[in-house]
């Protein structure tokens, strides 16, 4: 009973601490002219506080640490996951004040990731059917992809801290249905918590930016949390709950690559991001990403509640996935009314 009170009380201080944190970032950033400033490629028009991440990542990292000290049963593993957190934050964080050569982006997260690996081993996924060795370098170029998927697809104001409650909630609900203990649900608890109290200020029209510095490293978290997930059996769930995020991101850069572009140079072409410029404003989308990462939680809630559903509940979220998709594609061209 006494660590429920202590979970409990972590959480509130969590929840209350980034809205304030984020508040106090928002001063200090504009103090300090670490402005994102309108682009061509930009979804916004005057120039906005950019790194409100330092506030989410530091209390993610306040939270853990807390639970770590109550003692939570995996804490040399989240000390690890934390530590490879705080080292991208750091990275990300030179990336928005500065600029970095997409090379050493990549290289930090390449490093990051191996030593995660090497240190904190993760479950097999593919249960043998894959030797051991290339699963390992699958796993680690998915959880690359996936920090980079995430940071790409921060390009509208809430859509990073929507899909974060709907990946985090998700992974919460279908760990305490599957009884995978502790573990899985207090970290993923706090970091929701520390996106909540952030997304009041990055709400449309936003007033603070997360950054690579708040991206990159929650987009690495995420990645870990749903491999912890699908080596519980829970492939499904975790092949689910980014289903949009993963499938606007692959096919927005296959389509680029095939057309000659850089892939990772900056754009306006993610379904989303031309919904937005069609008729969609960023509340509008954002919520129709919300909407979505709640009939995903529901398939994986499905899938984990019945096994014989598998089939029923990846059919299910392809077609949500591909819903939203539609929507966005049908609303990146406006109406234009007959004469």
């Amino acid at each position: 009973h006494l660590n429920t009170s202590l979970y409990t009380v972590v959480l509130a201080i969590v929840l209350l601490g980034s809205w304030a944190a984020s508040g106090i970032a928002l001063q200090l950033l504009a103090r300090y002219n670490v402005f994102s400033y309108p682009v061509t490629r930009s979804s916004h028009i005057r120039p906005i506080p950019q790194g409100g991440g330092i506030a989410v990542v530091g209390m993610v990292a306040i939270g853990w640490t807390a639970i770590g000290v109550i003692g939570i049963e995996n804490w040399p593993s989240l000390a690890v996951i934390l530590a490879g957190t705080l080292s991208l934050a750091l990275v990300s964080w030179f990336d928005d004040v500065g600029g970095l050569p997409i090379s050493v982006r990549l290289l930090s997260q390449a490093i990051t990731v191996a030593i995660v690996m090497f240190l904190v081993p993760l479950e097999t996924v593919t249960n043998g059917l894959i030797p051991f060795p290339l699963e390992c370098f699958l796993i680690a170029m998915l959880w690359i992809w996936f920090i980079n998927l995430f940071n790409f697809m921060d390009g509208i104001d809430g859509i990073a801290g929507v899909e974060t409650l709907c990946i985090g909630f998700g992974i919460t609900i279908v760990s305490i249905i599957a009884d995978v203990g502790i573990p899985l649900i207090f970290p993923t608890a706090i970091v929701c918590l520390s996106i909540i109290g952030f997304l009041p200020w990055n709400w449309s029209p936003a007033k603070l930016f997360l950054g690579d510095v708040g991206s990159v490293p929650i987009g690495f978290i995420l990645g870990w949390l749903l491999l912890e997930l699908a080596g519980e059996g829970l492939w499904v769930a975790a092949v689910a709950l980014p289903g949009y995020y993963v499938a606007d991101t692959t096919i927005t850069l296959c389509r680029r690559a095939i057309g000659g572009e850089l892939v990772w140079k900056s754009h306006r072409k993610h379904f989303y991001q031309l919904a937005v410029i069609g008729k969609l404003t960023h509340g509008q989308a954002s919520r129709a990403v919300a909407v979505t990462g709640i009939w995903l939680i529901g398939c994986a809630i499905l899938s984990t509640i019945c096994h014989a559903c598998t089939l029923v509940s990846l059919a299910a979220a392809v077609s949500g996935v591909i819903g939203l998709l539609w929507y966005f594609h049908r609303s990146s061209h406006p109406i234009v009314p007959s004469a």
